[in-house]
C-alpha cells in the first residue's frame, strides 16, 4: 500500500482567501448602518421626543402620531409646563420639516433639520426659524434616549 503525504505548499494562498473573504463580509455592511433603525422609516417619529432649544434652559417635550389625513406626514403638540403648541411634521430622505402654531391658524415658527443615525441614536438636528427669521439650534432625541 502507498501513502501520500500532502504537504501544506502554499500557505499565502490560504491566508489571502481569508483576508479577501473576511474583507467582503466587512464591507457588505455599510456604515453606520449595523443594526440600527433607520432614521427615515414611516413610524420613525412616532412617540414622544425631548426638544433641546439653544438659549432654553428648560427642555421642550415634542410627542407626534401618524397625521390622519395626510399619509407619511405627522402631527401632535410641542409642550413646555402649561404651554402646548399644535405641531406637523414630515420626514422625507433623512429631511425634517415640523411647522409649529401658536392659535392653531398661523405658522409661527418653521422647524429644518436633518435625522443622524449614529451608534444607533437617533438624533435631528437643525434650526428652528420664527416669522421674524430669527433662528435658533435645536436637537429632538427620543424620550426613551435621555440620559436619566
Amino acid at each position: 500500500m502507498m501513502t501520500t503525504k500532502h504537504t501544506f505548499q502554499y500557505p499565502w494562498r490560504t491566508a489571502a482567501a481569508l483576508l479577501l473573504a473576511w474583507s467582503l463580509v466587512a464591507c457588505s455592511t455599510p456604515p453606520g448602518q449595523h443594526g440600527c433603525p433607520s432614521s427615515s422609516t414611516p413610524d420613525s417619529l412616532n412617540g414622544t421626543w425631548t426638544v433641546e432649544l439653544t438659549g432654553n434652559s428648560q427642555p421642550w417635550t415634542l410627542r407626534l402620531a401618524p397625521h390622519p389625513e395626510h399619509i407619511g406626514s405627522w402631527r401632535g403638540e410641542l409642550v413646555q409646563g402649561p404651554q402646548r403648541f399644535a405641531v406637523v411634521a414630515d420626514l422625507d430622505g433623512g429631511e425634517f420639516t415640523m411647522e409649529e402654531t401658536h392659535d392653531g391658524v398661523r405658522i409661527a415658527a418653521t422647524w429644518l433639520g436633518t435625522a443622524l443615525v449614529e451608534a444607533c441614536t437617533r438624533t435631528i438636528q437643525g434650526q428652528r426659524f420664527e416669522n421674524d427669521q430669527s433662528g435658533q439650534a435645536f436637537s429632538l432625541k427620543p424620550a426613551s434616549q435621555d440620559p436619566k
